[in-house]
């Protein structure tokens, strides 16, 4: 079946998704931690033999491709990363026909502490001219903002934008 690696899967809630949706995935994360609890919840769903734990620092290594899809969902982080190379390097693993997907924070909930509020993201258009891609080799298939509710701790409810880009190569 199709093999989708998910990069910076965290305690691995998409990369479970995708499992049960009838891929084989490379979960990929820098932390034994995550990767550890997104073992023991994916074992508990019943989906552990679909997925391939990988810890990789993916300034260094990246899963070996090529591949129909990569993900790469909420790929942000608090410590210092050449977050556009990494993403340019998911890129190259993604076999002609195939699609990076990157789905990214359009901004913080409003319960986000002050000084992570500030935090400014990149609209779709800004990720993408970051990536620097060939544009006779890559079609731009979406790039906007979807609207969902969220709920913050306390139980309020807002509305978060994420922002989705869809890349083919062609």
């Amino acid at each position: 079946g199709d093999v989708v690696p998910d990069l910076g899967c965290g305690e691995g809630g998409d990369a479970i998704w995708f499992a049960e949706h009838g891929w084989e995935v490379v979960a990929v994360d820098v932390s034994s931690t995550a990767l550890a609890r997104a073992a023991k919840e994916a074992e508990k769903r019943g989906v552990l033999s679909h997925i391939d734990f990988q810890q990789h620092d993916l300034t260094q290594t990246m899963p070996e491709g090529p591949f129909d899809l990569v993900s790469a969902q909420f790929f942000h982080s608090m410590v210092d990363m050449d977050r556009p190379a990494i993403l340019r390097r998911a890129a190259a693993t993604v076999a002609p026909g195939g699609t990076l997907l990157i789905v990214d924070h359009g901004g913080m909930p409003p319960w986000a502490p002050d000084e992570v509020r500030q935090h400014v993201f990149e609209s779709p258009q800004q990720v993408v001219e970051g990536l620097a891609l060939d544009p006779e080799q890559w079609e731009r298939v979406r790039m906007d903002g979807v609207a969902r509710t969220a709920t913050g701790p306390d139980g309020q409810q807002a509305e978060l934008i994420d922002n989705v880009i869809q890349l083919r190569r062609r």
